[in-house]
């Protein structure tokens, strides 16, 4: 369980990571990681509590990462 954990967190945070150097998104580096994160987490639970998701933990971590990526930001930012 605790592996698994901490191997979300670091997939989340790669993801995180690669995706503002690529400029797939535009927040900077350290709020799209900590976006990552907070989306990785809470798939991680959910796949806990619930048994909803994909197989592996690690396909799990990138699609909520990449999900929370493009939610949180364009949830919050003002088209024009």
């Amino acid at each position: 369980m605790f592996p698994t954990l901490i191997g979300t967190v670091v997939i989340a945070g790669i993801v995180g990571y690669v995706s503002e150097k690529t400029g797939f998104t535009r927040n900077g580096i350290l709020p799209s990681i900590i976006i990552c994160i907070g989306g990785a987490f809470l798939m991680y639970f959910v796949w806990i509590m619930f048994g909803i998701g994909f197989r592996r933990p690690g396909v799990n971590a990138i699609a909520a990462s990449v999900g929370a990526l493009i939610i949180v930001p364009t949830h919050w930012r003002r088209l024009k």
